[in-house]
């Protein structure tokens, strides 16, 4: 009787210890975040921007970048395996971006798009992703976001940036 009951107890620590295991959270990568030309990403003005960076940007929590990740750059993501939303700051103006280009403006910051989401184009929109640019600071900062990502990512960058980077002019390219 003794030992049925010694059976019994460790097949349910054991049932349990497996559930336990089952219900932890996969370990999180980190996201890769490929460097692109950003002869600011160093400046002061990234130093201040990227320092305020938030933890968390609606339901995208702050991801740790992988080795070597560009200066300048951050990253959220909303799930361990899911598609990042990834900041850079001190980029260059995007070459689309010229007189006459339409801009979204959020919360005081001049947005541009580049691409459309799907379209499979270089600009950073593959797989459903969009880039927006902030072109109205003294540097560029560029927002790509995930497909289905809502709004609230590109909202509170928006305030951050508002609060952290000083309004100037946007200075589109001449159209060619």
């Amino acid at each position: 009787m003794i030992v049925a009951i010694v059976v019994a107890v460790g097949a349910v620590i054991a049932i349990l210890a497996v559930a336990a295991l089952r219900q932890t959270p996969e370990a999180e990568q980190p996201v890769a975040i490929v460097a692109v030309p950003a002869p600011q990403a160093e400046s002061s003005d990234c130093r201040t921007l990227i320092d305020a960076l938030p933890e968390q940007l609606g339901d995208y929590r702050r991801a740790t970048a992988a080795d070597p990740a560009p200066p300048g750059a951050a990253a959220w993501r909303a799930t361990p395996d899911s598609e990042a939303v990834i900041l850079r700051c001190g980029v260059e103006r995007p070459a689309e971006f010229v007189l006459g280009s339409p801009l979204q403006v959020v919360d005081e910051v001049s947005w541009f798009r580049v691409g459309e989401a799907g379209t499979g184009d270089n600009t950073g929109a593959e797989q459903g992703r969009s880039t927006w640019f902030a072109v109205d600071r003294p540097v560029y900062v560029a927002l790509t976001l995930p497909e289905g990502s809502g709004p609230t990512p590109i909202q509170e960058i928006s305030q951050l940036i508002a609060k952290s980077l000083p309004a100037k002019a946007a200075e589109p390219a001449p159209v060619r």
